[in-house]
């Protein structure tokens, strides 16, 4: 029998919380403010400098099936380290190298985007999955709250560093690399494996029949191995809704300061927005997380994706005169993306446990990334065609309805062996 009083599973999600906080808030949400500031020196038209991001998106997503296989052998103490130094690589990179438009996509793009597929989502994900059943949903969206407050806080914070060297970007990369470089301590020193390897279970309980039934109802007992997975129709349409929920989000992270910008918004108003976005991802992950404990998953999903509509009707109306709207929009599609994000997240655990998890989650991380790759270049794209980022947020919402579309029909799956047993 497990232990409530001593588990050490929500002291995990404390380290987690940091460490997620330092690996995704510092270099994503950060790395738009150090890069609107880089463009005045490196010169770059918006749709290069959409290309870095939709390249971070998909080496995020193409690294996650080498970081399946990383958890596999390794364990996620190791991979989180990893991707602590492939950060530190790329960050260094961008302060001491970078100074031609293929040094920012190489840096920012490959070498950024692989430390973040290493040292996110995947492997916070799994270990969360790996430590918790009953309370998955709670615990999953207490660790990826940090994301929102590392934007908050940085990209506000490295907006006034490079103020105060006087424009001077890199000093702001070199800061990043001393965030790395304490994940990685983190991660070694408060990361484990799995409570089964310290005496303990799931949840800090054993699950009981007095376990709340919902709960119970929303989380397969099945054990399934990954090829059982890839035949249910229900993974491939949460991936396909994956996709649609990340598309707006990377748009948003590679232009939404750039929009403004040229809004004619000051770029302190605009940092302060970027930090409401992220600051909307947290109450969103809150939300998801409460309301996955207790009801279907493709449910929270749905009404995640919902918010990027309003948002993207305000983020058009924005203006110097028109704050309310742009700091509406910022926390709208913060929320969604978090809120979302929980869901996808928590949902394939749900769905297909533990055991598969590392490499379904990988997959729907890389096939998602694929998809959206294109989402900062396709943006800059439009912008220059067109002058103006009001088709982009158009293509946003026809891309979102599609993802609701498909979690109409992501029902729970049944194993075979179950649906032959109700055949016969």
């Amino acid at each position: 029998m497990g232990n409530t009083q001593n588990f050490y599973g929500w002291k995990l999600v404390g380290a987690l919380w940091f460490l997620y906080l330092l690996n995704m808030g510092f270099p994503l949400y950060g790395g738009a403010v150090i890069n609107s500031y880089m463009m005045k020196e490196i010169t770059m038209d918006r749709t290069t400098y959409g290309l870095g991001f939709s390249l971070l998106n998909l080496f995020v997503g193409t690294s996650a099936i080498l970081v399946g296989m990383a958890i596999t052998k390794w364990g996620v103490r190791k991979t989180f380290i990893i991707g602590s130094g492939l950060l530190v690589i790329g960050s260094l990179w961008m302060a001491q190298v970078a100074t031609q438009p293929w040094h920012y996509l190489v840096g920012f793009g490959f070498l950024i985007g692989c430390g973040l597929g290493f040292g996110t989502i995947v492997t916070l994900s799994t270990t969360i999955t790996r430590w918790f059943s009953k309370f998955r949903g709670r615990a999953m969206a207490l660790a990826m709250t940090a994301s929102g407050f590392a934007g908050f806080i940085g990209a506000p914070a490295m907006n006034k560093l490079i103020a105060a060297s006087g424009g001077n970007w890199r000093v702001a990369w070199l800061a990043v690399t001393g965030i790395a470089i304490t994940s990685a301590l983190i991660a070694w020193f408060f990361v484990k494996e799995r409570p089964q390897d310290i005496g303990q279970v799931p949840d800090g309980e054993e699950i009981t029949a007095s376990a709340t039934p919902v709960a119970n109802a929303l989380v397969t007992k099945y054990v399934w191995a990954p090829a059982e997975v890839y035949k249910s129709a229900s993974y491939w349409l949460t991936v396909l809704a994956a996709a649609a929920s990340q598309w707006p989000f990377f748009f948003f992270t590679a232009h939404w300061i750039m929009h403004l910008k040229g809004k004619g918004i000051s770029p302190a108003d605009a940092a302060f927005a970027m930090g409401m976005f992220t600051m909307g991802g947290i109450f969103g992950r809150l939300i998801s997380g409460w309301l996955m404990d207790r009801i279907a998953a493709r449910f929270v999903f749905m009404l995640g994706i919902c918010c990027y509509f309003v948002g993207s009707y305000l983020a058009v109306q924005a203006a110097p005169g028109a704050l309310t709207a742009a700091y509406a929009a910022a926390v709208l599609y913060g929320a969604g993306f978090g809120w979302s994000f929980v869901a996808q997240n928590t949902m394939l655990g749900n769905f297909f446990g533990p055991a598969a998890f590392p490499k379904v989650n990988g997959m729907l991380q890389a096939i998602s990334a694929v998809i959206v790759s294109g989402a900062g270049v396709v943006g800059g794209k439009l912008f220059d065609s067109y002058q103006s980022y009001t088709p982009a947020f158009q293509l946003n919402s026809a891309i979102c309805l599609i993802g609701l579309i498909c979690l109409i029909f992501a029902t729970m799956p049944k194993p075979a062996a179950a649906k032959s047993s109700e055949s016969a």
